[in-house]
């Protein structure tokens, strides 16, 4: 497997579009349930790197086979040092340490942007995504049960946590 991980770029929105459509429409970790255009897919990787955030592509002979990003855990000013994360890798290549190595790739990339906190919040508390969230670290902080409707059942949210660089234990620079 030559798996190389890099920054995304706009001209990714189709493939990034393509693998996320396939979890919106057949899976429950996301609560979308109309997959964004190529164009809103485009929007969002313009928003999360013009902030300066991590957005992150996993490419084998130049095809996307997954991504992960991360963005300001909630608008409000006093969350500028916690984030959350999102990984998506193509159902054709899962179980393959795709994940893996963009969640690890990911952690190091927020941490460098100044990030002090990463929050996984895992719609329908996927196994699959707990396990990987839980092999690099994250404790479970939280479940919130039954608050998605999808797929024809109702679906926990599961939280999951992690320090980055000096967490809590210092005030972030210039505070």
């Amino acid at each position: 497997m030559t798996i190389a991980l890099r920054a995304a770029r706009l001209d990714d929105a189709a493939a990034i579009a393509a693998i996320y459509a396939h979890h919106v429409l057949h899976g429950t970790a996301t609560y979308e349930t109309i997959p964004p255009s190529t164009e809103a897919t485009r929007e969002k990787i313009a928003h999360i790197t013009e902030k300066g955030w991590p957005y992150l592509v996993a490419c084998e002979d130049g095809i996307v086979l997954g991504y992960a990003y991360a963005t300001q855990f909630r608008d409000r000013p006093a969350y500028a040092y916690a984030c959350e994360d999102s990984i998506y890798v193509s159902v054709d290549h899962a179980r393959r340490g795709i994940g893996g190595a963009l969640l690890a790739a990911l952690l190091i990339a927020a941490t460098n942007h100044g990030f002090r906190q990463m929050v996984a919040v895992i719609g329908g508390g996927e196994p699959a995504s707990i396990a990987l969230h839980a092999a690099l670290g994250f404790e479970q902080v939280g479940r919130l049960p039954a608050m998605g409707w999808k797929a024809g059942r109702w679906l926990d949210s599961v939280y999951m946590q992690i320090m980055l660089g000096e967490g809590a234990s210092t005030n972030p620079a210039g505070r």
